[in-house]
């Protein structure tokens, strides 16, 4: 008669798991926190550096002490949310046209070979083209300056977009349409069954990118007539030499992109097909 001696280590590698997976978020929170120290001293050193020269000492509003106690000014009293809500509205409403137009035209040139060979040099001619030098002709084929800065943004966004849902679409397996069509499909199923979930990741991934650009263009367009939002917020802050708002204005810019940035990240992680253990 053997005797079975076989031990059960299943609760001993789940609790060296947990502390494994504890000691890397650890590290991960660890090299972050490092990188912002870093950025906030060499922050600090060149504002001592501009604070001890006479010649810009100025500028010396711009070092992190003086911009840290604006920005907390800014978020009490509500100043940062009543610049900040004019811009996000443009930029919602830009990557709204970008959407609404890419994704479709993404799809279509994923579909037809033809399309895509048509489309191919002015698509790629009009994207090296700076979503800016369009700002002439915003100003005078719209009415309002609104108006304009949306449809600058809408020209920066769309091309990431397109290109991004035109790859997704041409990386669908034939195959599943054959089996669609077999099943009785009609386009409509089609287009809702297998083309959306498909193409999502890579579409989600183009908004991602979209929005970045976005939101770059976005001060130096609301450089226009406008008098809100937030690059009104900074060339005023600059005409009235306030420097330490226009350096927490950049920290909110920043800070606002940062979060904007994350929630795309999130959603492209969520429409992944491959799950991380």
């Amino acid at each position: 008669m053997s005797l079975d001696l076989t031990i059960d280590d299943g609760p001993a590698q789940a609790a060296a798991s947990r502390h494994g997976a504890f000691a890397g978020r650890l590290r991960s929170s660890g090299h972050i926190a490092l990188g912002i120290a870093v950025l906030l001293g060499v922050w600090w050193i060149g504002g001592f550096i501009v604070a001890s020269d006479p010649r810009t000492a100025n500028f010396a509003d711009f070092a992190p002490l003086p911009t840290f106690e604006r920005l907390w000014q800014m978020l009490i009293s509500g100043e940062a949310a009543k610049m900040a809500w004019p811009s996000l509205g443009r930029i919602a409403g830009g990557l709204a046209w970008a959407i609404a137009l890419g994704v479709p035209l993404g799809i279509l040139i994923g579909r037809f070979r033809g399309m895509r060979e048509a489309s191919s040099v002015p698509f790629q001619f009009l994207r090296m083209i700076s979503p800016l030098a369009w700002m002439p002709i915003a100003v005078m084929a719209f009415a309002s300056w609104n108006a304009a800065i949306v449809f600058l943004i809408g020209v920066a966004a769309i091309w990431p977009i397109l290109f991004s849902t035109a790859h997704g679409f041409r990386r669908i397996d034939p195959a599943w349409f054959k089996v669609a069509r077999n099943l009785g499909a009609r386009p409509w199923h089609m287009l809702f069954t297998i083309i959306v979930p498909a193409i999502m990741q890579d579409s989600l991934a183009g908004i991602r990118l979209a929005v970045g650009v976005a939101w770059i263009v976005l001060v130096p367009a609301e450089f226009l007539g406008v008098t809100s939002g937030l690059g009104y917020a900074i060339n005023d802050a600059r005409d009235t030499l306030e420097y330490d708002r226009l350096a927490a204005t950049v920290v909110i810019i920043g800070l606002i992109g940062f979060a904007l940035d994350f929630l795309c990240e999130r959603a492209v992680k969520r429409a992944s097909w491959a799950r991380e253990e």
